[in-house]
Order: structure tokens, then C-alpha cells, then sequence
């Protein structure tokens, strides 16, 4: 048994699949297949039912798995020991970010980071809240910005910033003249939505008292797939949406005066790095955690002295 046989068997068992796996482990599929029939001869089990397709991990193999990613996980460990020592920052950070984040906090970030850690290798990806729980879970990812609370004892949360909601209207709306609005003031089927799947999604319906109602009334339904897409929407036809505070730093002047402020308390998201909790690459998540705040405006940093509510 090796750790190379570990880290193939660990590979078909998240893709169910030999070809990809062995692809992913830059072998051939025969390299790969014999190494995992030469485990599974040395442990007198089989770990993988191959006359599934999907390829299905045994019960057994179920429990070698697990046991595998701790291995895997604890022989990294060393690299990362030595590293530490010579002062290196380097290697590959893999990192998922939710869609209603990524356009507006990359671009603050990214540049300072890529000069200052020339040795390390960013791969950032778009996922849901409930994708990059799983990829974090299963190692294909390294680092998640999302937010939080998430409640699940697997995943460390480390804070970075709390950021307000605002509504965004179109000037012909009714209330368009109010400075402050309430949730009540929201008229649901003037209301524009990101499509089911998006945690902003729901943060905006429970905050607001809502339950999307039948759109009877109405010739036209659409939910969208990003907040761009909502706020135009609203900038060339009618109603009205919810956006976080760093979109508002991209507006034009036009744009500036179709935001309203909602009556305290305001609602604001949580926004935090997250890892899972057997998670080796801490420097490196430790560098992006400060490039991160380094770039983020005080006032962001701590709800202390905000009258808000975490929605």
C-alpha cells in the first residue's frame, strides 16, 4: 500500500469514473486501474463495484475512503512543515467563491495577492453555498468565500466582512421618493429574484416576510442568474431588487440615485473564508484571509458600532 494508490482510489471515489479519475491523476487508466486492483488484491476487499455506471464505491470501500483522506491529508501536512521553516509561501490554492460576491471582491484583491505571493498558484471557480460545502468536504476545493453562519461542525469560519443589503429601484416606482424603506414597503410581484439555488435568494425572502406569491396578476415571471442581470432589469423596465454594498461601489451617478437605504435595523450578510476543518494549506488561506481584509473599507470589518440584523 502507497499513498499513490490512496490518492487514485480517493479520485475514482469523486468521480465515479476511471478514465476521468485517472485524468485527474495525470496516468494512464490502465497505470490507474492496476495500482487499485493491486489495493484491493493486498486488502482482500473490493473497493469499487465496476459494474456500475456511474462507477459505485463498495460499503467497505466507503470506510477505506474516509480513512484515505486522512492520510493523504496528514502526509501533506509535511510539506507544508517545511515550507513554513524556509518561509515559503507557494503551491496551488483552490478556492469557490457565490456568484452575488465574486464580480464585485476578485477584482479588489486579486492583483495586491498575485504580487505578493508570485509562487502560488490561484484556481478560483463560481459555485453555490451548497457546491462548495460538498467540494470542500470531498478536497476539491481548498478555501470557500461565502455567507455565513453555515452550522456545520465540518467547516471552519473565519470572518472577513459584513456587508449591507440595499434596494435598488426604478425611478418610476411607487415610493421611488422615500430615503429609508421598510420590508413592508416591498411589493413582491415588483420584486426581482436570482433563480432557486442562490442563499441570497432566501436571506431576501425571509428578511423580507415574503413568499413569492402566484403571478397571476402578471404576463411575465423571470428569475435571474446573476445581480447584474436583476439590476438591469430594473434599469430598462420596472420594479424593483436587492443588492449587496460592494456592487454599490461599481454604479454610476445615475445609478447612485436609484439606491435606498432600509430603516434600522439594516439587514447585512456575513461574509467569511471557510475551510474544512482537517484543512492543511493554513498559510496560504492565512495570506488570502489578509490580502482580503487589507482591501476591505473599516466599517465593513465589525458590526459593533452598525444598528443591523444578519439576515
Amino acid at each position: 500500500m502507497n499513498l499513490q494508490q490512496l490518492e487514485y482510489i480517493i479520485a475514482v471515489d469523486r468521480l465515479k469514473n476511471f478514465v476521468k479519475a485517472s485524468e485527474s491523476c495525470f496516468v494512464t487508466q490502465a497505470t490507474l486501474s492496476m495500482m487499485i486492483k493491486k489495493l484491493e488484491e493486498e486488502l482482500e476487499v473490493k473497493i469499487f463495484d465496476r459494474s456500475k455506471q456511474p462507477v459505485k464505491t463498495t460499503d467497505v470501500g466507503e470506510k477505506l475512503i474516509v480513512q484515505a483522506r486522512k492520510i493523504v491529508s496528514e502526509s501533506k501536512k509535511l510539506k507544508e512543515i517545511i515550507q513554513d521553516e524556509k518561509g515559503m509561501v507557494s503551491g496551488e490554492l483552490k478556492i469557490g467563491i457565490i456568484p452575488t460576491l465574486a464580480p464585485y471582491l476578485l477584482p479588489l484583491f486579486l492583483k495586491q495577492f498575485m504580487q505578493s505571493y508570485p509562487l502560488v498558484k490561484l484556481i478560483i471557480n463560481e459555485y453555490t453555498t451548497d457546491v462548495i460545502m460538498h467540494k470542500l468536504k470531498t478536497g476539491d476545493i481548498d478555501a470557500g468565500i461565502l455567507a455565513t453562519p453555515l452550522h456545520d461542525l465540518a467547516i471552519t469560519e473565519q470572518v472577513l466582512f459584513y456587508e449591507k443589503y440595499y434596494l435598488y429601484v426604478n425611478q418610476k416606482e411607487k415610493g421611488f421618493d422615500k430615503q429609508y424603506v421598510l420590508p413592508k414597503d416591498i411589493d413582491v410581484n415588483r420584486l426581482w429574484l436570482l433563480e432557486e439555488g442562490h442563499c441570497m435568494r432566501s436571506q431576501i425572502l425571509n428578511f423580507c416576510a415574503l413568499k413569492k406569491q402566484k403571478e397571476s396578476e402578471e404576463h411575465f415571471h423571470y428569475n435571474a442568474g446573476s445581480i447584474e442581470t436583476l439590476k438591469n432589469m430594473v434599469d430598462t423596465n420596472f420594479g424593483m431588487t436587492i443588492i449587496p454594498e460592494l456592487i454599490t461601489h461599481h454604479l454610476t451617478g445615475s445609478q447612485q440615485k436609484r439606491i435606498r437605504s432600509f430603516k434600522s435595523p439594516e439587514p447585512v450578510r456575513e461574509i467569511s473564508l471557510i475551510t474544512h476543518r482537517e484543512f492543511i494549506k493554513a498559510k496560504l488561506v492565512k495570506c488570502l484571509h489578509d490580502c482580503i481584509l487589507s482591501v476591505i473599507p473599516n466599517e465593513m470589518k465589525s458590526k459593533k458600532n452598525l444598528n443591523v440584523v444578519e439576515i
